[in-house]
């Protein structure tokens, strides 16, 4: 295990490198804002999250080849009135239609001609209690939500011109007047990027003052609490126009749920990495009175660990890269960078300004040696106090003198805890997510109890018929799963390209529908089969939202299969490297695997049987692992590196006593504050923001208060001598050949 130089604190911190780092860190701020956007200009909330080669991509490139009078993409407009829709009201509609057509809405496509239609055969469109209408309207293709969110505000500000009222905003349960809701891939696209972008500045807020807040209850210090926000803001301040040059430039894509999660990582693990420094040059202080020495040996005991850590979550977020679902891989290089820049941040813009302020960073609770207080006391003329007596850690007493206690109490709990993930149920339907006050989650609940949930979301099934007669309608018609089968349709281009349109009798953003994917293609190839066509399963393109759900879940259970194992093996390396000890590395690893799953469990508990959550979003546990991991590693790694560094001058057993009890409380503080900051994103109306900050808050917690405190120091005391095993650190106190833990000590 190395630690850093002795002179690379004069490099940052020292007399005149103070102010040099300082002034170094304010011009490339300045600098890199002043050329480059802010990554928040470059947000593209429509990019895809499939590859080009998945079958449903494939599938709908076809449909829009072979089948482009049903291209666009649709804003189901649900019309509403409890007491049944009037002539009048049938007569409003039909005048919106009649002026959409003449005089079309930014880059509106087409739009059903109600106009056209005889009121008796408009009647006819209605739900069986005449309570509600549906009324599509259609896009042009690869808008951006900003782009459809102004063609439908336009909509809307027509619609109250005409009717002398603004629909969009009446009560969707109102007896008497007739409300109206966006719905379908529209609707559903503009409600989600309206949540995250409310989510940036809210979240912003309210991790900003949490952190202020904990940090201002733990160490009673207003400067203190403001010199991580300072870190972390400059190191947004250089992370955002990089990530803003990489997104104008191609190279990169971000979207708003990436930028909303880098701002908790940041303030969390960024607040940490400050912390693990502050406090060490506050313990020095206790004892050292020049104020320069204690910050050169606070920066050269405490940056490797740091360094370590960095880089572990560097390492863990990259490998986000190797996904094939692009959401995943939009992760990788926000999150990545800027953490590389945060612990950069914390080992050199935080050591600078701890060297300005010095003593006074902890204001009114300076640390000061006895000598200092003593000549402080005499010259106020008051008594001088009593020396400052360390206290000793019962945390740290308990796991050298019952370990293995403390291993079982804590691998039953723990356990216990991840029995419970088995049971989690996933789901890909972003719509439930919604809160359900949100327009296009009151439409599709509309449209389901009026008609059919199918037609939110129709699945076209396409087979290549080799110009046979096939028998595929009928058997469509007759799986139980399905309510409607349109006539088929043949293809512009290839003629023998048929396609035929279902409604499924079921939510088709479910993971029951989703299911019934690989059955309708299996359906569509025997019915090939038996007409005679030459590789059936090769001629059969299937395209609709709920086949890409389905190519998602596939693509999602790659991406763990890769991404997980890759991201164990790259924290196993550096641990390897850096502790040199194949066996602390193992049961680190193992550790923080077992919390984990304990978080998984207790996020399920919580979410399913306390919030009521039928399922989680399926993206959850992969995000869970690679920050949980990587976060997790970074409490062991700090203080296992205490327990290393001490062990070089004590027995092992004072050395895991000590280090357990120095590095205590600024892991708590650090947990609390980074567990705090994923808390905030529950508090927001997303659903998969909320169980995403549940389930990391709770595995911080447990790698905070079980994990790293009593599991993994009573693991290493146990072990002993072989904790080290291969390597052999230098000793100048061996253990005492006892017959008891306690006379150890």
């Amino acid at each position: 295990m190395h630690e850093s130089g002795p002179n690379f604190g004069k490099w940052v911190a020292g007399t005149r490198t103070k102010w040099v780092t300082l002034g170094v860190w304010v011009l490339v701020a300045l600098v890199l804002n002043l050329a480059w956007p802010a990554v928040g200009e470059y947000e593209n909330n429509n990019a895809p999250n499939l590859r080009e080669d998945v079958p449903s991509v494939v599938a709908e490139a076809l449909a829009d080849k072979e089948f482009p009078g049903n291209a666009g993409v649709p804003a189901l407009i649900v019309w509403h009135k409890q007491s049944g829709l009037s002539d009048d009201d049938l007569g409003q509609l039909q005048a919106l239609s009649a002026d959409l057509e003449a005089s079309p809405i930014p880059y509106q496509q087409f739009v059903v001609p109600f106009h056209q239609l005889p009121l008796q055969a408009l009647r006819a469109e209605l739900s069986e209690d005449q309570s509600t209408l549906v009324m599509p309207v259609f896009f042009e293709e690869d808008r951006d939500t900003e782009l459809l969110e102004e063609g439908m505000s336009e909509l809307q500000t027509r619609t109250e011109s005409l009717m002398g009222a603004d629909p969009f905003q009446t009560a969707i349960n109102s007896e008497d007047q007739l409300s109206a809701r966006v719905t379908g891939p529209v609707g559903i696209s503009i409600d989600a990027t309206g949540l995250f972008a409310d989510a940036d500045v809210s979240l912003m807020i309210a991790t900003v003052l949490l952190v202020l807040i904990l940090l201002l209850l733990i160490y009673r210090s207003p400067i203190l609490a403001l010199i991580p926000l300072v870190g972390v803001g400059f190191a947004y301040m250089v992370t955002s126009p990089i990530l803003g040059m990489m997104a104008k430039e191609g190279w990169i894509t971000v979207d708003s749920q990436a930028i909303a999660i880098m701002t908790v990582l940041l303030f969390g693990a960024g607040t940490d990495y400050c912390l693990f420094l502050i406090s060490r040059f506050r313990q020095l202080l206790w004892h050292e009175p020049d104020k320069r020495k204690a910050l050169f040996r606070a920066i050269t005991t405490s940056s490797g660990a740091i360094a370590m850590s960095g880089f572990t979550v560097v390492l863990s977020l990259f490998a986000l890269l190797l996904a094939q679902y692009g959401a995943y891989q939009r992760f990788a290089v926000p999150f990545s960078l800027s953490i590389l820049i945060m612990f950069i941040a914390s080992l050199t813009l935080v050591p600078a300004i701890l060297a300005i302020i010095g003593r006074g960073s902890f204001y009114p609770f300076i640390p000061r040696t006895q000598d200092m207080e003593a000549s402080r006391a005499k010259k106020k003329g008051k008594p001088v106090p009593a020396p400052r007596k360390e206290k000793e850690s019962w945390i740290g007493r308990l796991v050298i003198t019952k370990p293995w206690t403390v291993v079982l109490v804590a691998l039953v709990l723990l356990g216990g805890l991840a029995t419970f993930s088995s049971q989690i149920k996933f789901t890909y339907d972003l719509l439930s997510s919604f809160p359900e006050d949100v327009p296009s989650r009151e439409g599709f609940k509309l449209i389901g109890e009026q008609f059919s949930e199918g037609e939110l979301a129709p699945v076209r099934v396409m087979v290549d018929s080799d110009g046979k007669s096939l028998d595929l309608a009928d058997r469509l018609a007759s799986l139980e799963y399905v309510d409607v089968v349109s006539e088929p349709q043949t293809g512009a281009v290839n003629n023998r390209i048929i396609s035929y349109e279902i409604e499924l009798a079921m939510n088709p953003y479910s993971m029951e529908a989703m299911q019934h994917i690989p059955d309708l293609k299996a359906v569509a190839a025997a019915s090939l089969e038996v007409a005679g066509v030459a590789n059936p399963d090769e001629a059969v393109w299937i395209s609709g939202q709920t086949a890409m759900q389905y190519d998602t879940e596939l693509a999602g259970e790659h991406d763990a299969r890769l991404i997980i194992p890759v991201v164990i093996g790259l924290i196993t390396i550096l641990l390897l490297v850096y502790l040199r000890s194949i066996v602390a590395t193992v049961y680190l690893i193992a550790t923080v695997i077992l919390s984990y799953f304990s978080a998984l469990g207790l996020g399920w508990i919580i979410i399913h049987h306390g919030l009521g959550a039928d399922a989680i979003q399926g993206a959850i546990p992969l995000y869970s692992f690679v920050f949980l991991v990587a976060l997790g590693e970074d409490y062991n790694i700090f203080m296992i590196s205490s327990i290393w560094q001490k062990r070089k001058q004590m027995p092992l057993l004072q050395a895991i006593k000590e280090g357990v009890g120095e590095t205590s409380s600024v892991i708590t503080s650090a947990g609390l504050i980074l567990a705090g900051t994923f808390a905030v994103l529950a508090t927001l109306p997303i659903q998969v923001l909320v169980q995403f900050g549940i389930i990391t808050a709770i595995g911080v917690m447990l790698d905070t208060f079980i994990v790293r405190p009593f599991l993994v120091p009573a693991i290493t005391t146990l072990l002993g001598k072989w904790a080290f095993w291969p390597g052999k650190p230098l000793l100048v106190v061996e253990d005492k050949p006892t017959s008891g833990l306690k006379s150890e000590l």
